[in-house]
């Protein structure tokens, strides 16, 4: 299979995630293994947190009123007692149940204690330093809904509501299949290399959520590469790297068309350019470029979108940081260009190494700068949007 035209990014991303069905079962989960994944079912807090008013300081619980024109110069003298009151305060620590009279908490900094005295060296109001009962969480309220990916603070949170379980979606199967004749695992003799892309996407897959299957690889035969792929056909997502291309050993995007259908083959990126996309019956199906930098770049660039769109998140970004360019640096003109750069204290300095298959340039680089298609490049010394990324 040829292809004759680049499909532009957008177009190639949005025909991908309209073609993949949302994975619909559920499984109920403790929170201790819920990190990182979707919520499936709205979450409501079963209670108050705290349930009880608390002291948000180390200090003295007291009646507000009482502190009134205090100061480091004109303290306030409260008698010291177990139950505070009019004239009276209480010692009470970070998260202390407050007395029932008290309204306020006076910062221990800010006291002396004198035997069965206290000086109050400054004036609190009503409330200060107080945590209300349901500050926190109250009950009945929505935490959650449905297309959340829970993060620590979330479980920590549902932890302290005591919700030992919740309804998650499945996560996504995704099978990888290394394709090449060149390929191997170890010792490579002349015209050979070591087997790298399927597995770096394997810790890519995993880091975004899916569950891998990190297959054999598979060599340059239409039969065993159908066969590979009829194989794993009951994944959520099938991941093939190398064989894209319009060689006469690229024979991927052929055996998909022949089981399913090719819904894209060439997209407008650089590098990623022999990208292809398509699905066999419900299965979507990426086919990655072989060159390392393409494979990792066409990952990011259709592979994660696709594991959201599978559990119903949004389309998730890395973090972006601004800087200033450090030299001229220029794209290919029609496509989407991802140029390997290193940011360091506000410089963007791109790396040299042009070529897709110069996986080192991956290993050096912390982001991305993204040249759109319709932008020539960049002016040494212009102010540019750097995607950083965890490879």
């Amino acid at each position: 299979m040829k292809f004759k035209e680049r499909t532009p990014f957008n177009e190639a991303l949005n025909t991908f995630l309209r073609a993949i069905p949302p994975i619909e079962e559920t499984e109920v989960t403790p929170i201790r293994e819920a990190y990182g994944r979707v919520v499936a079912q709205d979450i409501v807090a079963p209670r108050d947190e705290p349930v009880y008013r608390r002291a948000a300081m180390d200090g003295y619980a007291v009646v507000a009123e009482d502190t009134l024109g205090a100061s480091a110069r004109s303290p306030v003298i409260l008698q010291v007692d177990n139950e505070a009151r009019h004239g009276a305060a209480t010692r009470v620590h970070t998260g202390s149940k407050m007395p029932d009279k008290a309204d306020a908490v006076v910062m221990v900094e800010d006291t002396e204690r004198l035997g069965d005295v206290v000086e109050v060296r400054t004036q609190v109001h009503p409330f200060e330093n107080v945590g209300a009962k349901g500050e926190d969480a109250h009950r009945g309220e929505l935490l959650f809904t449905s297309g959340h990916r829970l993060r620590a603070a979330d479980i920590g949170l549902l932890a302290s509501l005591e919700v030992p379980d919740v309804t998650l979606f499945r996560r996504p199967d995704v099978a990888i299949i290394p394709t090449g004749e060149e390929l191997v695992t170890k010792k490579p003799g002349d015209g050979e290399v070591v087997e790298t892309n399927g597995l770096m996407n394997t810790f890519l897959v995993e880091q975004w959520g899916a569950r891998c299957r990190y297959r054999q690889i598979v060599p340059d035969n239409p039969e065993l590469i159908e066969a590979a792929l009829l194989n794993d056909a009951d994944a959520d997502l099938i991941l093939t790297t190398g064989g894209t291309s319009v060689g006469i050993r690229d024979l991927v995007p052929d055996a998909v068309n022949k089981l399913g259908r090719i819904l894209v083959h060439g997209v407008a990126i650089s590098p990623g350019k022999p990208t292809a996309l398509g699905l066999i019956d419900r299965t979507p199906v990426a086919c990655l470029p072989g060159f390392p930098v393409a494979c990792l770049v066409a990952s990011y660039a259709f592979v994660k979108p696709a594991i959201n769109h599978l559990v119903h998140t949004e389309r998730t970004y890395e973090p972006t940081v601004t800087g200033t360019l450090a030299r001229k640096i220029t794209g290919k003109t029609g496509s989407r260009t991802y140029a390997r750069v290193t940011i360091q204290d506000g410089v963007v300095e791109p790396i040299m190494a042009s070529g897709s298959g110069i996986l080192s340039s991956m290993a050096k680089a912390n982001g991305f700068l993204i040249i759109p298609e319709n932008v020539e490049g960049y002016e040494k010394g212009q102010h540019v949007e750097v995607v950083l990324i965890d490879t």
